[in-house]
């Protein structure tokens, strides 16, 4: 579950490269990263940030602070649409640079990452992950057979964000929420966080159709959102899913993706069919869910490779290549583990 307001930076000079790295510790900070947990997280904003300037001519940093049971994390993003790495795995090598700097940024930052993930392609740009966790609740780490990672972003010049998502383990899977306030601003973002207030506190054992439908109840005195839970159950190879408005739900893996149904309404006002949906979730699938902030016609077609990596960096390519300039954005992506 996410705690804390995410944040996103534009990267186009050592000012907000500054900035980037105060809102990324102060988000640290929060989650209870002492003192040496806080530096890494400096470590790692403050290396991004530098190979957007000298390699990128600049960028965008999206940080993420997230409690899953008793561990926190930190998750940063750097995005940008650059020339690309000629070679990641020789830039990963201490004393790489092609920008005659001393070669150590991306080095330094997957050694401090708890996790690390990149992708570049020539003239396509390069995206960087790199997730922290406080060493004081390492030791509670667990594994999983479905990982899930995503981002909510308000409209460019608005404070909160209208959109909002959020997962949660159920006795056969993992349920994913995502939901979209109407309109913007500060009361499309209180019905977000009641519609994701309703959906964790409500029965563990309850269906994708009861849980939605427990939103659209309680979300009567707000000004009503779209939302979605797909629920994943990776032992019966099964996705259920059901919609009530402009989410969009995807499932990658085949010959090309799945769309997944959604009714028309509004939750909290006029949700005349609250319906499941089945779908197949073979070996290697992945999940995709946004809100309307992402165009219609994104694709990963032009991504060669990119289906295997973590979701987390899956969701910020989709985000910086296909949002729209005007709205609040959501993207939540899911897979089996992949390499660090």
């Amino acid at each position: 579950m996410a705690v804390g307001e995410p944040f996103a930076v534009g990267v186009k000079d050592p000012s907000a490269a500054a900035e980037a790295r105060r809102q990324a510790t102060a988000l640290a900070t929060t989650l209870g990263f002492d003192e040496a947990d806080v530096g890494r997280v400096a470590i790692v904003v403050t290396e991004a940030a530098t190979n957007l300037l000298k390699h990128a001519g600049g960028g965008e940093i999206l940080g993420r602070a997230v409690v899953k049971g008793t561990r926190s994390f930190l998750e940063i993003l750097a995005l940008d649409r650059g020339p690309g790495i000629r070679s990641v795995d020789a830039a990963l090598q201490d004393g790489y640079s092609s920008a005659g700097s001393a070669g150590t940024g991306l080095g330094a930052i997957r050694r401090v990452a708890s996790e690390f993930d990149i992708y570049s392609t020539r003239d396509g740009g390069t995206a960087i992950l790199a997730v922290l966790q406080a060493r004081s609740s390492r030791d509670a780490a667990g594994s999983s057979t479905l990982r899930v990672a995503g981002l909510s972003l308000p409209k460019p010049g608005q404070d909160v964000c209208g959109d909002a998502w959020t997962c949660r383990r159920t006795r056969d899977g993992v349920a994913i929420l995502v939901v979209d306030g109407l309109g913007h601003g500060p009361s499309a973002a209180e019905a977000a966080r009641e519609a994701e207030r309703l959906f964790l506190e409500g029965p563990v054992d309850a269906s994708p159709a009861q849980m939605l439908d427990r939103v659209h109840r309680g979300l009567r005195p707000t000004r009503g959102a779209a939302g979605a839970i797909a629920h994943v159950d990776p032992q019966r190879e099964l996705v259920t899913y059901v919609g009530v408005g402009n989410i969009a739900g995807f499932i990658l893996g085949g010959e090309r993706p799945r769309a997944m149904v959604s009714h028309n309404g509004i939750l909290g006002h006029e949700a005349r069919r609250i319906q499941e949906f089945t779908y197949p979730w073979p070996p290697d699938s992945t999940l995709v869910l946004h809100s309307d902030g992402l165009t219609t016609h994104w694709s990963l077609d032009g991504y060669p490779g990119v289906i295997r990596r973590h979701p987390g960096l899956i969701a910020g390519l989709l985000y910086r290549d296909f949002r729209r300039a005007h709205d609040d954005v959501t993207v939540v992506v899911a897979g089996g583990p992949r390499p660090s």
